[in-house]
């Protein structure tokens, strides 16, 4: 049986800074998913998944995830325009949603799984 459990970790200065390269290759990801159009798991992450590990020095695990992160990013803002929670086409929110691409903070949360931890 596996135990699933939340928790806020508090990095050191080099887990931070692993963080920080996961958070500004989302934003790379992010712009390239944006110019592309292209926001589908595989073919993002055929894009640019040795562009990110090579340019962020990310490791396999965190790219995937990474990508992983962006794709899901992106589902939500469609889940959120279809639902209007932006207003309609021609409100402000949705224009400004539709017209720049998902950013993320540099201290966001990097989701992790077992594999990343092994």
């Amino acid at each position: 049986m596996k135990l699933v459990v939340q928790v806020k970790l508090l990095p050191s200065p080099e887990q931070a800074a692993t963080l920080r390269a996961c958070n500004q290759a989302a934003d790379h990801v992010s712009q390239v998913a944006f110019e592309s159009g292209v926001k589908d798991r595989n073919g993002l992450q055929k894009l640019v998944y040795a562009d990110i590990k090579a340019t962020f020095g990310l490791s396999a695990q965190p790219a995937v995830r990474v990508v992983k992160k962006v794709v899901d990013a992106y589902g939500a803002l469609a889940a959120n325009l279809q639902a209007g929670r932006l207003g309609g086409p021609g409100a402000k929110r949705y224009r400004k949603a539709i017209g720049s691409p998902v950013t993320f903070r540099p201290e966001a949360a990097q989701p992790f799984d077992d594999v990343c931890l092994s």
